[in-house]
């Protein structure tokens, strides 16, 4: 049986700000989750978004653009930052970058701009989900790291 606590870990990782840099913390060290997992609740948590988002980015972005102030001003923020800070990185890069963007865990980076990247530089599906994926296991590695790192210190 799946304890609730997870549920709370799987939820903390769909959240677009938070992502893993907030469940992988909230499990380990606040609800006291084996570390393993944490780790497994969070990566399939925080792939659930993509899979979703990928297919519908365009709509999505549609609708965001659509939204009152300021969070089409916030969005509209994002996708122009995106693109004078990375478009040479993925012009050059592709899908590398893209890797790169979702699997370091700093903020305004993870599997939602991961997303909204895919769409901006047109990362065809097929590449843009396996590879965002890729980076949430990347990211979740890190982050599991410095959290068990951190709370043994």
């Amino acid at each position: 049986m799946i304890n609730e606590d997870l549920i709370k870990v799987l939820f903390a990782s769909m959240v677009p700000v938070g992502e893993l840099r907030l469940s992988i913390p909230l499990g380990i060290i606040v609800l006291d989750l084996p570390i393993f997992s944490v780790f497994l609740f969070s990566v399939i948590g925080n792939s659930i978004p993509v899979i979703i988002l990928i297919p519908v980015i365009q709509k999505v972005a549609r609708f965001a653009e659509g939204l009152p102030r300021p969070l089409s001003t916030i969005f509209i923020w994002r996708v122009d930052r995106l693109s004078r800070t990375n478009g040479q990185l993925f012009n050059k890069y592709g899908f590398l970058a893209l890797l790169v963007l979702v699997a370091i865990p700093l903020p305004f980076t993870g599997a939602w701009t991961g997303c909204l990247a895919s769409w901006i530089f047109g990362i065809p599906s097929r590449k843009s989900i396996p590879t965002i994926i890729l980076g949430i296991f990347v990211a979740g590695i890190i982050v599991t790291c410095l959290v068990v790192l951190g709370s043994t210190l």
